[in-house]
């Protein structure tokens, strides 16, 4: 596991005609520096924090450089502590760092229990990056995050995101889909699967420039239920869940 450079879709799909002289070679997609880990993934976060620079934590207004991250365990966040109504915005009005998350789902869950209230064999199942909480969405395994400048209503793109995962047991099915301001698909990639009992997994990606307006994450292959077991714990999916999200600085989009 470490870093390498990667193309985007647009370049990696396009294919010239054979023995068409009159062909035109197609413009490639934005690179992209990626960042993967599993098992002891501490190093791999450090040299992606180090790579997108400072923290600039919950400080309102776009910064000159640097990085936001969220690890979902500040105090501000604890009353809404295992339940399934925390809040969409929470990290770009109560706590200044220019996140905002949708699903499909009903909610989002913020869980210091690994989940086991949920249902109970999660504790066997889930482990915290920086413990001792843990982030999913309800009654879906996909959640969008969009950007925007810290503190402020105003739509941002970042040059980076990285995401840590507990449990990714399948491969190619626990993903990142980064979007640009228009829409457009930058590129997609897959987390590697865990490859150790404590069951993380790390992957980020950055571009030379900020235009990266929505990331999707999708979670393995189903949702969070009382009656839904993981696969190692005798179910059919893949239940996965997150913790820390790191980001360039939000910057304003125009």
């Amino acid at each position: 596991m470490g870093t390498f450079r990667w193309m985007g879709f647009a370049a990696m799909a396009a294919v010239m005609a054979c023995n068409d002289s009159s062909a035109v070679a197609p413009v490639p997609g934005p690179q992209a520096t990626v960042f993967t880990a599993s098992g002891n993934i501490q190093a791999e976060v450090d040299n992606f924090r180090n790579a997108l620079g400072p923290s600039n934590g919950g400080t309102a207004g776009e910064q000159p450089a640097g990085r936001r991250e969220i690890s979902w365990d500040g105090a501000g966040a604890n009353p809404f502590n295992n339940r399934d109504d925390f809040p969409a915005a929470f990290f770009n009005t109560n706590v200044k760092s220019g996140a905002v998350f949708t699903t499909a789902g009903t909610g989002f869950r913020n869980d210091s229990t690994k989940f086991q209230e949920v249902n109970p064999t999660y504790s066997a199942e889930f482990t915290a990056f920086s413990p001792t909480k843990i982030f999913a969405p309800v009654g879906s395994n996909q959640l969008d995050q969009l950007f925007q400048v810290a503190g402020q209503p105003t739509p941002a793109v970042v040059n980076g995101f990285g995401i840590v995962l507990s449990d990714v047991d399948v491969a190619d099915k626990t993903t990142i889909e980064l979007f640009a301001q228009d829409g457009s698909l930058l590129s997609s990639y897959a987390a590697p699967v865990r490859s150790d009992a404590a069951g993380l997994s790390f992957i980020g990606v950055m571009y030379d420039q900020a235009i990266i307006a929505r990331v999707r994450i999708t979670l393995g292959t189903g949702a969070l239920g009382a009656n839904v077991n993981d696969i190692s714990a005798g179910g059919t999916l893949d239940l996965v869940v997150l913790d820390n999200l790191i980001y360039g600085e939000p910057r304003k989009a125009f």
